[in-house]
C-alpha cells in the first residue's frame, strides 16, 4: 500500500472542470450554458455542507479565466469575517478595481449566512454599485438567513444531497489511485456516516487508508457512530430512567458532536417500537433540539432536555 498522506485528498481530488463535478447534474448543465454565453449573474449556492458549493465556485472561475483565475478571484469565509468592516474594506476594495482579464472578477463569500444583517445590507449595496466589473458568488447552508434583497439579486442554485452511488463511485476512483483496499461494504459505510457529505467521506477514506485494508467495522470505529449506544440511550429514557439516559449521552458527547448525536437519535426514532402518534410528538421535539444546536446551544443541555421530556412522558 502506497499512501501519500502528506497531501489532503479533498484538495488533491477537487474537480477542476465542470465535467468532473460529482452529482448536481441539473445545476452543472445550467452553469455550462451560462459560461458558454459569458452571461454570469450573481449566484447564491444553497445546500448542506460537502455537496459541491465551494467546488463549483472554483470550477466556474477556472473555466472562465483559465490560468489567470486566481488574479480575478477573491475567496472569503464569511463565518470568519462576518462583520460590516470586512465587507466595506476587503470586499469593496477588491470589487472596485479593474479586472485583469475576462471583463469581470468574482468574489466568493463562503458561508454567507453567517454574515450579520448589517454586513449583508452593505454587501447588497456593493453588489449594485459594482455589477459592471464584479460578480458575487455566495454559498450558504440556510437560505432563510440571507436577506431577501440579496436573494432577489442572485440566481439561486439549490444543491441536493449526493446519491449513494455517486459518492461510492468517487470513493472507488480515489481508492484505485491511492491503492486503498476497500470493499463495497466499507464504501457503503462511509456513505452512511457521511450522509452525502463528499468532503467528509473523502476524509474518512483517507484516515481509513492507514490500515492494510478498509472494512465496515473500521469505518464505524473511526467516526465513533455507535447506533447501538444511541438505541440504548433512548431505551433508558423511554423506560423512565433519565439518569442512565443522561450518562449515556455524556459518554457519547466525549467522542462525537451534539449535532451528530441528534441526527442519530432522529434516525433511530423510526426503529423504535412505539405508536406513530408518539413518534410524531418526539419528532417535533427532535426538530426543535436540532435547531437550537445549529444556533449554537449547549448539546448536553439541549439533548438532556429532550431525554427528560421522553422520560417524563414515559411515566404517564
Amino acid at each position: 500500500m502506497e499512501n501519500n498522506i502528506a497531501e489532503i485528498w479533498t484538495e488533491k481530488y477537487r474537480p477542476k472542470k465542470l465535467n468532473d463535478v460529482v452529482g448536481q447534474k441539473s445545476i452543472v448543465s445550467k452553469i455550462k450554458m451560462l459560461i458558454e454565453r459569458r452571461s454570469i449573474p450573481h449566484c447564491l449556492f444553497t445546500g448542506h455542507a460537502g455537496i459541491g458549493k465551494s467546488t463549483l465556485a472554483f470550477v466556474i472561475c477556472n473555466e472562465l479565466f483559465g490560468e489567470d483565475w486566481k488574479n480575478n478571484f477573491l475567496d472569503l469565509n464569511a463565518s470568519d469575517t462576518r462583520g460590516i468592516d470586512t465587507i466595506r474594506s476587503r470586499v469593496k476594495d477588491f470589487a472596485r478595481t479593474i479586472p485583469i482579464s475576462g471583463g469581470f472578477k468574482i468574489i466568493f463569500l463562503d458561508e454567507a449566512d453567517a454574515l450579520t444583517k448589517d454586513a449583508q445590507h452593505a454587501l447588497r449595496r456593493i453588489m449594485e454599485n459594482y455589477s459592471d466589473k464584479c460578480r458575487f458568488f455566495l454559498s450558504c447552508n440556510f437560505i432563510s438567513r440571507i436577506i431577501h434583497p440579496i436573494q432577489s439579486r442572485t440566481a439561486v442554485f439549490r444543491f441536493s444531497p449526493l446519491k449513494e452511488q455517486e459518492v461510492i463511485d468517487h470513493l472507488r476512483m480515489i481508492s484505485g489511485k491511492e491503492n486503498v483496499k476497500a470493499d463495497d461494504n466499507a464504501l457503503k459505510a462511509i456513505f452512511n456516516v457521511s450522509e452525502g457529505d463528499l468532503r467528509k467521506a473523502i476524509n474518512i477514506l483517507q484516515m481509513a487508508s492507514l490500515e492494510e485494508s478498509t472494512t465496515e467495522a473500521q469505518i464505524y470505529d473511526i467516526v465513533k457512530k455507535d447506533s447501538e449506544q444511541t438505541r440504548k440511550m433512548l431505551n433508558y429514557a423511554l423506560s423512565g430512567n433519565f439518569l442512565e439516559a443522561r450518562n449515556s449521552l455524556i459518554t457519547m458527547l466525549e467522542s462525537i458532536s451534539g449535532e451528530d448525536v441528534i441526527k442519530e437519535v432522529h434516525e433511530q426514532l423510526f426503529h423504535l417500537d412505539m405508536p406513530d402518534q408518539q413518534k410524531i410528538i418526539l419528532l417535533e421535539k427532535i426538530g426543535e433540539c436540532e435547531f437550537r444546536l445549529v444556533e449554537g446551544s449547549n448539546p448536553r443541555i439541549q439533548i438532556g432536555a429532550l431525554l427528560a421530556h421522553i422520560a417524563l412522558n414515559a411515566k404517564k
